[in-house]
């Protein structure tokens, strides 16, 4: 399966029920996020583009409202179904990056690519000096600042076939030219793979000048 677009239909976190509905280009209404396109999702704290990302990665399922990959409604895939989809379709950065801190730089992209086998060793390790981070290959990762960290995890979310990467804040701690780094290293993956980009922001977006604004 190839995943060319997902649909969102009048979805709503379902904490904002009893709350007046934001103002917003994602909630209640009918989007289509589409494969090669790229997309910045901005909003405020407590907009849900947490939320937006986890419900499109299948982690959560507390909203109203129908997503669906193609014309397949997600409501209907099985665990296997998803298994395979984050294996092959969609990659996914969270907010909170998911890295074992025990374990060094270089091991935690690693674990990742010995699942897939998607990148060389050699290409993995040119991505850790253009991100400027090779001299701290071998530090564990919880004695990293946050924006070395997220650095970390961008290259580790990269280490798979994608038709979509979803990337929940990635660069919120990184300056100016590591984001644009960042954002060309990411785009030049989703280029070659013919991929879709979804990034979230609170203030620092992704630098992606040709891509669709969206406020949540």
């Amino acid at each position: 399966m190839i995943i060319n677009s997902i649909k969102l239909s009048g979805m709503l976190p379902r904490v904002f029920s009893s709350e007046s509905i934001p103002d917003s280009d994602v909630w209640k209404r009918e989007l289509t996020f589409r494969r090669g396109e790229y997309y910045l999702v901005e909003a405020a704290s407590g907009g849900g583009k947490s939320s937006m990302c986890s419900y499109i990665f299948g982690a959560r399922t507390d909203y109203e409202g129908t997503l669906r990959f193609n014309d397949t409604d997600t409501a209907t895939l099985v665990i296997s179904q998803w298994q395979e989809l984050r294996r092959r379709n969609l990659a996914y950065l969270p907010q909170e990056l998911s890295l074992f801190p025990e374990l060094t730089a270089l091991q935690n992209i690693e674990l990742k690519n010995s699942l897939t086998g998607w990148k060389t060793r050699e290409e993995i390790e040119l991505w850790l000096e253009e991100l400027g981070i090779d001299s701290r290959r071998d530090y564990p990762v919880g004695k990293m600042s946050i924006g070395q960290q997220q650095r970390v995890g961008i290259i580790r979310a990269l280490c798979q076939p994608f038709d979509f990467i979803l990337l929940d804040e990635p660069v919120s701690h990184l300056d100016a030219e590591n984001n644009r780094k960042a954002a060309r290293m990411i785009i030049g993956e989703a280029s070659r793979q013919e991929a879709g980009i979804i990034a979230t922001s609170v203030g620092n977006p992704l630098i992606i000048e040709e891509s669709v604004r969206l406020k949540l």
